[in-house]
This record gives C-alpha cells, structure tokens and sequence, in this order.
C-alpha cells in the first residue's frame, strides 16, 4: 500500500489539530497563568496534573500507517503502544475492528517500529494506551474503511453511500469486493474526512469480552521478546558495570580480557568499556576480568538514606491547599499525628534489560524491549551522532515493563559494540545487573495530621509526603518542569486529600535527591500515598468512634468525581458483606484511591497463620469508564492487587556498605502462588462513557486495606512496608 505526500500532510494537519484542541486546556494551566502567585500556580497545575487525561500525542496520524491490508483479506493492525502484558493490543483491536467492520480472527496487531512513521510522542505508560487512542483509532479506523469503500465505489461506478460493507467486504447487493481484493488494486489513496463515528449501542466488540490476540503466541512459545531476538551473525556483548552507588567511570585495564576465548574485540568508549565475543559466557566471562576504575562520591548505609527522607528536611512544595489547615493545626489541638513509611522497591520483572543492535553504512537497526520508542531512536541517533531517520527502533513484546524500559539507554551500549565491529550485537543485563542499575521505587516518609469536630468529623487534615523523585530526572520530562513544578508529579501521585467534603485540607511534597536512580514504577506513588492516607483515615475513623467506610463517604464531595468515588465505595462495602470487627480469627479491612480519573475501593479479608498475613478474600470495584473489554480489565485489576500485595507485604532492596542488595530472586522476596488470595472478587462501575486508566488504579488500596485489616485482627497499627507482624 503506498500513499502520497500530500494525503499525508493533509491527514496530519487535520488530525494535529483537533489534538491540540483536545490537550489545549493543559498548555493554558502551564503558561497562562502569570497573574498569579507561584505557589497559587503550582497548586494549580498539580491539581489540574491529577485528574487531566492525556491525548494521544503520536505522529503518523493517516489510516495507511496502520493498517495493511493483505490479498487474504486480514489486517495488520500497527500500533504505537506497546504490550507488556496489559491487554492493550486486544482492545485496540476491539476499537479498530469496530469501525473497520472486520471480524476479531482477521486482525493482527503488531507494534509499529519507528521506521513505519507511526510514532508515538510520549510513550506506553502511565495507564494511557486505551483511553488516550480511543478516539483516534476509531477515527483512523472508519476513515480507512470510508477510503476502501471510496475505491470500491469506483471500481464498481456506483455511489459510495449505496455501499455496504461486513466483515471486510464491501457490496453494492449485486457485486462485492474483499477489503483484500480493493487495496490490491489502488496505487495511491485518497483520505476523505472523518466519517461519523459508531454509537455505543452500535457495538459489536467494544464492551465485549474478546480473547486476547496474543494469547496463542505465548502459549507457543513464539520467540516475540527482546530476550528472543536475533539477527544473522549475530555477537555478544557485555558492558562492565560498577556495583556501588553513584560510581562514575573513568578508566580500565583491559589487559586481562584481551586475549580471552571468543573475544573479538574490547571497546572503550567515554563512559563505559563492554566485550564483544562470540558467545554469551564468552563475553561475561571476559567481562570479568576487566579491572575497572570508579570514582566513588561517598560511601552509603540504609540509614543515609532514610535520615535524608525525614518530613521536614528540604524544600516543601504545597500541592494541594483549601482552608486554613495548616494554621489550625498549628495552633490548635491536633487529634492525631502519626507517621508511614515504604522503603526501596525493585521492578524485578522477569526478562532483565537489553537490546540487539547492527549498525552499519550509516544506518542503526535496535530491536528491543522498550516502552519508549522514540525517546530510544533520539538517544541512539545523537550518541551515533546519525539523523534519527537513519536509526530504526524495532519494538518487542515485555517480559515485563512496570516502568522499567521508561528509558532504555541500553540501546546505546549495544548501538556502540555493534559500530565497533561492524557485526549485530546482543547486549542483555544479568540478573544481578538488573537489580543493581534498576530505577527504583522511591523510599518515602508520610507525616499525617488531622483535627476532628466534636461531633467526630475532620475539621482539618494535612499530608505531608517526603519522596526521592519519580520524575524529574526523566528525559520523559522536560528539564524545566522541575523550576515550573517544583514537587515531583510522580511521587505526589496518589498524594492529594480525595476526601473533599472537608473545610481545610492540605498536602505537601518534600523532594529527596537520592544518590540512587529512582524513577517510574507502576503507580508511581500511588501506592505508598494510599497506604498513608487510607491508614489514617482509617485511625481518625476510629478515634471518632465510626465505621470507617461510613466515616469515608461522610467526607466525599456531592460532585461527578466524588459521586463515583461514593458508588465505587458504597458497592464494594454491599459485595463483601463488610464488617468492621474481627470474627473467628479473620478481620476485614477497607481503603479506596482515586488514579486517573479511576476511583477504586477493595476491601480485604484476611486472618493470622503461623505469625504471617493470609489474605483470603479481595472484593476489588473499580469504575473505569467505559470497558473496552471485562475480561482483560478484571485480569488488570488482579495483577495490579497481586503486585500491590507483593510490593506491601514482601518486598524491599536496602543498601549496605554502598551496595544496593539484594541482587536476585529469592534473598528479594516477593508474593509467591501460596500467598495468592483464594478468590479475587472483581466488580466493574461504568460511570463515565469514555474509557479510562486501567493498569495502575487498582494497585493503590490493596496496602492499606491489609494493614487496616491485620489492625482489627490484632490491634498492631502497622505503619510500614512491607507489612509485618514482628
């Protein structure tokens, strides 16, 4: 299928502008707002970062670049986003097949490498893929059907409009063409407007519980991961990395590995020195025996870095104001001051970093599992000093993202062993490497206080949050965002006060620059906020004497936002038969969290076994919006409250004698198969008619319910992760 340049301008003028309509308001927050104060500002940006939906920002917006139709009559669905795991190539097919009017079993998605022109201009995260291509893709996706009918029409010297099309065939009642058939006989396309799209009553897959269309592949084996990736004449390489926090490089002797089995050749470069040889073993054996030489700042302990995390040291930033909080309790009586704190965590995802690179005359082929295609293309371009045109990035399925490939500078170190001999390089982390020169999650210290009426309502309540960064230091961001900002949106997400119906509420950031690379971890704060806030909310319930849902729903605002929130609530207390005491050695525990725009509440059954938390039940509602598809959502909100569960309960890195550990499975403990819930009651809310954010909402209560849980079993107040008994 071809197409000219001048479709492609028109298609991308129109599409561009109807984006930056959509994203307008967001421009507007950022820098129309000199009359005010800064801190006015700030606060307004922060809450407009909170709830405002991302548009989709990519490039490449002409039918064309998405779809390929073969002569048997499937369709290649190319898209942008990437899939980790998530479901996103599923409901994207969903979308596309509904406005196309395709069955299900004739689409193949694919992810689209960056040679295709079908870019995406921010990345796949953030729990964005569904609701920020939900409109563009149908757009695209009718479009490219008026186009197929167009060609029909004139095949056929009819009318367009008396065409109809089903399952990818187009009739005029007394002939027919396969979508096939047409595209076989058009050398240059021709784009008309957007046509009308489906009406939700209309649908046929979106809203259905479709199976995933990478279900077969995986469970094949099908080599579709960065880890399978191959290229003819393929080598290995290595990179030698330090072990301590924040060493720099600066020299080596290599002497040692020069002259190794199966090396081809050392390469030193300006910041690293990697091996390149003919196997794997090969080339981290050699690798091992490269002496390299570190500066070395500092040496750091654990408590270096919780000493700095304390609440009160470094710069606050208020994100969130309404009344007098502060003032209040500053000056008056507090009812309730207490403290909660996460520590480090690790992404330890199964397929650890890495990257195939080949360049050769001029041009650079990475395949690789990265979350951020064009962000990798640019950093492999400057450093090779190439035009990005020059470097094409070939996206993988993840064996696991959560954040992880965010950024995958590792691209670069492959791009540059492969230039240095002229061959394509394999270039993957260990599994101890991986650990060590992971971005963490940050370790974070919440400090909550409240005032409470004498009839047992918050009069005020504040959140302070200290956090190392999430992300500032991202080059997802701009450096500026940081003067303009001043509090890390990722660390404060999930930060602000939810309960509304509160005259003076406060929340306030303390940025921590850590000597370690900290940086996006599915839900970025989220889950550590919740785990703060819905803990002390569940102790002011208590001080007042109320149950703890009630008292929640007692301060929510009667508004859209808050409605939903109340009905998340209200259906998850009725679902679990919630009750607020323990019974035959099992208690129930509640917390709820609002994340883009997705409000969720769970509440949690658990009991005591040989001194360890056993959760046995999960009743998990969320309101998403509009399902694309049940199934896929509710295994969503299951690895969500599975991870959530693992990273509250088991699992945390610390740092010794500037190392950080640990650096495998096993000594990281994590949620096994035996600490599974026995059953995980999903229930989707549907109030809103656009879809929403799916793949991080459902991780924010989990914590906090447990904890809440484990304290009416025990009468322990458990105030920091992981989550244990002793």
């Amino acid at each position: 299928m071809t197409n000219s340049e001048n479709n492609e301008k028109k298609k991308k003028g129109f599409s561009r502008r109807k984006f930056l309509v959509r994203s307008g308001l967001g421009v507007g927050v950022l820098f129309g707002v000199g009359y005010l104060t800064k801190s006015l500002w700030r606060r307004s940006i922060a809450s407009f970062m909170d709830t405002a939906e991302s548009p989709y920002l990519g490039e490449g917006l002409t039918p064309p670049l998405w779809f390929q139709i073969t002569p048997e009559n499937k369709v290649i669905l190319q898209v942008s986003k990437i899939e980790m795991g998530q479901g996103t190539f599923t409901g994207l097919a969903q979308m596309a097949a509904e406005e196309l009017e395709v069955d299900m079993d004739q689409i193949q998605v694919m992810s689209a490498s960056s040679a295709s022109g079908n870019i995406d201009g921010f990345a796949t995260g953030g729990s964005t893929s569904i609701f920020s291509l939900y409109t563009p893709l149908r757009e695209l996706a009718a479009t490219m059907r008026e186009m197929l009918k167009n060609e029909a029409a004139k095949i056929f010297e009819v009318e367009a409009n008396t065409l109809t099309v089903k399952n990818g065939v187009v009739s005029n009642g007394s002939k027919s063409m396969t979508y096939g058939e047409i595209s076989q006989k058009v050398s240059e396309w021709t784009i008309p407007d957007t046509p009308k799209l489906k009406e939700r009553k209309d649908f046929k897959f979106i809203g259905k519980p479709i199976p995933r269309v990478d279900l077969l592949a995986k469970v094949k084996g099908d080599p579709i991961f960065g880890m399978d990736a191959s290229m003819p004449d393929m080598l290995y390489g290595a990179v030698v990395r330090p072990d301590k926090i924040g060493a720099i490089y600066l020299d080596a002797d290599i002497s040692a590995a020069e002259g190794m089995p199966g090396v081809v050749k050392i390469v030193k470069e300006k910041d690293f020195v990697g091996v390149v040889a003919e196997t794997r073993r090969q080339a981290h054996a050699a690798k091992d025996k490269i002496k390299a030489t570190w500066e070395i700042d500092q040496e750091w302990q654990l408590k270096d870095i919780t000493d700095m995390l304390l609440v009160g040291k470094g710069n606050p930033i208020v994100i969130q104001k309404e009344g007098k909080a502060k003032r209040i309790l500053e000056n008056e009586e507090v009812t309730l001051t207490s403290e909660y704190k996460s520590p480090i965590g690790a992404h330890a995802q199964m397929e650890p970093s890495g990257s195939v690179a080949h360049v050769k005359d001029g041009e650079c082929t990475v395949i690789i599992p990265t979350q951020v295609v064009n962000l990798t293309r640019k950093e492999v371009a400057a450093r090779l000093g190439f035009k990005k045109e020059k470097v094409n990035i070939i996206p993988t399925f993840l064996g696991g993202g959560f954040g992880r490939r965010l950024h995958t500078p590792n691209a670069i170190q492959a791009a540059l062993l492969s230039q240095a001999v002229g061959r394509p390089v394999k270039c993957f982390f260990t599994r101890k490497e991986e650990f060590q020169k992971d971005t963490f999650r940050p370790p974070t210290h919440h400090v909550l206080k409240a005032k409470l009426t004498d009839d047992g309502m918050i009069e005020a309540i504040e959140h302070n949050v200290s956090s190392g960064d999430v992300a500032f230091g991202s080059p997802l961001l701009p450096s500026v965002a940081e003067s303009i900002l001043g509090a890390d949106l990722g660390a404060w997400r999930g930060g602000m006060i939810q309960y509304k119906n509160i005259p003076n509420f406060r929340a306030v950031s303390w940025r921590v620059k850590l000597p370690f690379a900290t940086s996006w971890w599915r839900s970025l704060g989220l889950l550590a906020n919740t785990f703060a806030i819905e803990s002390f909310m569940d102790e002011l319930a208590m001080k007042a004497g109320k149950n703890p849902i009630d008292f929640r729903l007692a301060h929510i605002q009667d508004d859209f936002a808050g409605n939903r929130l109340k009905k998340v609530i209200q259906t998850a207390k009725e679902k679990s038969s919630y009750l607020d005491k323990a019974v035959n050695g099992r208690a129930m525990g509640f917390a709820a969290s609002t994340d883009v725009n997705t409000p969720c509440a769970q509440v949690v059954e658990v009991s005591i076994v040989d001194d360890e938390i056993k959760v046995h039940k999960v009743t998990c509602v969320m309101d998403p919006g509009l399902v694309i598809n049940p199934d896929q959502v509710r295994a969503q909100c299951e690895g969500s409250i599975i991870m959530g569960m693992s990273a509250s309960m088991f699992e945390k890195m610390t740092v010794v004698d500037n190392e950080l550990l640990p650096t495998i499975y096993g000594p990281y403990q994590m949620a096994m198969m035996r600490h599974a819930p026995r059953e995980i009651d999903v229930i989707l809310l549907e109030g809103s008619d656009k879809p929403g954010g799916v793949g991080e909402p459902p991780l924010g209560p989990i914590g906090a319910a447990v904890a809440n849980a484990v304290f009416r079993l025990t009468g322990n107040r458990l105030r920091e992760m992981p989550l244990s008994l002793t």
